[in-house]
């Protein structure tokens, strides 16, 4: 008797390097296909929407994408199985409802949905074992965000080409988190530094020495505004018996962190890497679709979009079964469970390597520097998330010299548990601080004192780590939209990166202002957090998602139209005269605002190209009646900020001054930066002490020609 005939089947993922790695673990009889993502969306040129009509939306092949689509048709024809295998979130299962309206017409092959959490062999051929249909509560999710999401997007950006110019955006998500950056730079533009110092001296126990902090004077905690009031501590103090006054000694226990969610993961490559988020989702993808092993093509990691920390039963066992084999001290009885945050889908399980034998060192001559080092931290953190907990033991010494007590403090892991297998943990980490053997009672000699100014820190501005925090913690987007949030802000030049922090830029502030002032109900927190709940409703089939629409959409349009007749235009009003006249045709000079900020044009524009920069200060040399301006350096293009009368005056700085004046001398204050102090206000003169850091860097600014 003939053998059954093997069937065709097609399966259909979102990108080629995904393919490749599944069509691997397939061979024969299996087709593995690309659809680079969305074959059908929304038009770009139009609003697309239907609001009289339960704002049905208009789908159309994405452009550049018709010839893929028959050849995917094509391929669907010619088998008997089609298995839409796209990513198993909203998106995916998007993507996988359009590819099914338009093969469904095309081919007589029984077409199913699979999805899985990580790319091996095993959760593959299990995924192709238990083949589901398509979930419609997901897909209306995705449509009630993607069309809500139009309807915001195509209202106000028409509204700022009116109001303020052409070529602007504003997108639902996006303009909330610009709104908390803006807030944020209006706090550390309003705060102003106090000087305050701190009392360090060293100590001895015969040979042996060591440092301690003045904790009291005179039984209280020294207010220190001076350098005249530590002076005159050190002249009381410097001469008193010194005697130990009390030892403490603490244990602690350090618990292990549950594997990562996407959010935990990008603040832990923007903090440890210096990665930015977009960076850490394109490298872990990377490892997710997978990375060839040798002759194995292996995807390394599961799906790294999740707010989950559930971690499934296997992996644990694989867990527990590598650490007892390598560290059998630190295998705790029992798993390790960590709850699942408030508010969170669950959808997934954290982030972890599909294999835990695939250790960093493994797989590093397979892995570019940036896979390696991602894929280490995500490797370690879920090892260590299933070991014992580590104990660290402190020390503490308080020494009475006169009025004056200081204290001195050591710790080091008397266990290291989870440590074990964390690499980046560093000696000085493991061990902080040193102290000789003390008694009370005990008699030292005093040294050195160590008096050191500092100046109160404002608040930070947010970096890409601690914006995806209060994203998450607000409720404001979710794991996949993190990344495209801060990308968008930064595409749209209404924010700038300055030392990995977030600043919004003077066209990032104007829109700001306009669109809170305008649509305080829409560019808010808890609106932005209440839409997210309410797809999660939408998916769980407990919400009709053009209900919803319609809810949001009437009182928004009435107010779009409203502020449409009201609200005054600002396109004249950002076109400044000033004083300055055009050298190339002699029209007078306007100050205008730009997709890169200020600059100066001239009115008789389009006839005469004429710009120039901004000027943001006087000269401070003397004599010199020249403006400093931006300016760049040939070759790499490095702005740096220079007088106008160049070279005559060769006054240059780069540090960007702000818009106020030393109250000392009458100089420029600028901002500055180092990893001790962080952002700090201080005068450009270098021979005034006003707001100066002792960490500044004195050949920052160079200035001549006095």
């Amino acid at each position: 008797m003939a053998g059954t005939k093997k069937k065709k089947t097609l399966v259909i993922v979102e990108s080629p390097a995904k393919a490749k790695t599944i069509e691997h673990y397939l061979g024969a009889g299996y087709t593995v296909k690309a659809s680079m993502g969305h074959l059908i969306d929304l038009p770009k040129s139009r609003i697309a929407i239907d609001v009289n009509n339960n704002f049905e939306p208009e789908y159309i092949t994405v452009r550049g994408r018709a010839k893929l689509l028959k050849e995917l048709q094509k391929d669907a024809k010619n088998s008997d199985v089609v298995l839409l295998a796209s990513d198993n979130d909203r998106e995916g299962e998007a993507i996988s409802w359009h590819l099914n309206n338009v093969l469904k017409d095309k081919t007589s092959a029984s077409i199913h949905r699979i999805t899985f959490n990580e790319i091996t062999p095993v959760a593959i051929k299990e995924a192709i074992k238990h083949p589901r249909t398509i979930d419609e509560a997901k897909v209306d999710a995705q449509k009630a965000r993607r069309i809500l999401d139009r309807l915001v997007g195509y209202n106000l950006s028409p509204l700022l080409w009116k109001k303020v110019k052409n070529g602007l955006s504003a997108g639902r998500v996006q303009s909330v988190a610009l709104r908390l950056i803006c807030e944020r730079e209006k706090e550390v533009e309003d705060f102003i530094p106090e000087e305050y110092w701190t009392l360090d001296a060293d100590f001895m126990k015969g040979k042996n020495k060591f440092t301690a902090q003045l904790l009291q004077y005179k039984g209280e905690k020294p207010e220190l505004k001076s350098e005249k009031s530590v002076n005159d501590i050190i002249k009381e103090i410097q001469d008193s018996d010194c005697v130990i006054a009390d030892i403490k000694e603490s244990e602690k226990i350090l618990r292990p962190k549950p594997p990562f969610t996407t959010s935990k993961l990008q603040q832990a490559a923007a903090n440890r890497l210096g990665y930015t988020s977009r960076k850490t989702m394109q490298i872990a993808q990377q490892l997710y679709e997978g990375v060839q092993i040798g002759s194995t093509r292996v995807g390394l990691i599961t799906y790294m979009r999740t707010d989950s920390v559930r971690i499934s039963q296997s992996a644990i066992d694989d867990v527990r079964s590598w650490i007892e084999k390598n560290f059998p001290n630190d295998l705790p009885d029992e798993k390790i469970e960590y709850s699942v945050g408030k508010g969170a889908q669950d959808a997934h399980e954290g982030i972890r390597p599909t294999y835990t034998k695939y250790t960093p060192d493994a797989v590093k001559e397979y892995l570019s520097r940036d896979q390696l080092r991602l894929y280490s931290i995500i490797w370690e953190r879920f090892v260590s998330s299933q070991m014992k907990n580590a104990v660290s033991k402190t020390i503490s010494a308080d020494i009475q010299a006169g009025d004056a007590l200081f204290r001195a403090s050591a710790s080091k892991l008397t266990y290291k548990g989870f440590y074990n297998v964390i690499k980046t943990l560093s000696s000085k980490e493991e061990i902080k601080g040193s102290l000789p053997s003390l008694k009370v009672g005990e008699m030292l000699s005093s040294g050195t004192f160590y008096p050191e100014q500092h100046f109160t820190q404002g608040p930070a501005r947010y970096t890409d780590a601690s914006i995806v925090k209060t994203l998450e913690e607000k409720g404001i987007g979710r794991p996949s939209t993190y990344a495209p949030i801060i990308s968008v802000l930064l595409d749209r030049y209404y924010v700038i990166r300055s030392n990995k922090q977030l600043v919004p830029t003077q066209l990032g502030k104007i829109i700001c202002r306009i669109l809170v002032e305008s649509f305080p109900a829409v560019i808010n927190e808890k609106f932005t957090s209440d839409v997210e709940n309410d797809l999660d409703k939408i998916e769980r089939n407990e919400l009709v998602w053009n209900s919803m629409i319609n809810e949001f959409y009437e009182p928004f349009k009435q107010q779009v139209d409203k502020v449409n007749d009201t609200h005054e235009s600002l396109k004249g009003s950002l076109d400044e005269k000033t004083d300055q006249v055009c050298e190339k045709c002699g029209k007078p000079m306007l100050k205008k605002l730009g997709r890169f900020g200020y600059f100066l044009a001239c009115s008789g524009f389009p006839e005469c190209h004429n710009t120039k920069s901004i000027p943001l200060a006087k000269c401070p040399v003397k004599g010199c009646d020249g403006d400093i301006v931006a300016r760049k350096t040939k070759g790499k293009g490095k702005e740096f900020y220079g007088c106008t009368n160049y070279p005559k005056c060769s006054f240059i700085t780069h540090f960007k001054p702000i818009n106020s004046v030393c109250p000392k001398c009458g100089w420029f204050l600028v901002e500055k930066y180092d990893k001790k102090n962080g952002f700090y206000k201080s005068c450009i003169n270098p021979d005034c002490d006003y707001l100066h850091s002792p960490e500044e860097d004195k050949d920052a600014a160079a200035i001549s020609g006095e």
